[in-house]
């Protein structure tokens, strides 16, 4: 609730509504991508390590594969969010789609969170 508790906060102050929620979301979005890299790149390696239990990673990737990009719609909750746009990265999903799609969940919750005030 970080982010969003700062993007309160700031529209409280009376800082521009639009340029809040654009970087709130453009820097969300960067952490997933980030995320995505991980994936992408480290999954050998958490698993050789045992930082990622291969149960887990295969429930998560069969619950991707089968809802695919709507999955990713939900990458703007807490604690399933992260894995969400980790196991994106795994399957090598389409890098540019997945942008568009984490960008337009986490830019909705910014927009619906700043209705609040």
């Amino acid at each position: 609730m970080g982010s969003e508790a700062l993007l309160l906060y700031d529209l409280s102050l009376g800082y521009n509504p639009f340029l809040l929620i654009l970087f709130a979301t453009i820097g969300n979005t960067l952490g997933s991508i980030v995320n995505y890299f991980l994936g992408y790149k480290g999954v050998d390696f958490l698993t050789d390590k045992k930082y990622l239990n291969p149960k887990q990673l295969k429930s998560a990737t069969t619950t991707f594969e089968k809802y695919g990009a709507f999955s990713l719609l939900l990458s703007w909750m807490p604690i399933i969010g992260d894995p969400i746009t980790f196991v994106a990265g795994v399957l090598k999903y389409n890098l540019k789609k997945f942008v568009v799609v984490v960008f337009i969940a986490k830019g909705a919750r910014y927009i619906v969170v700043s209705l609040l005030i």
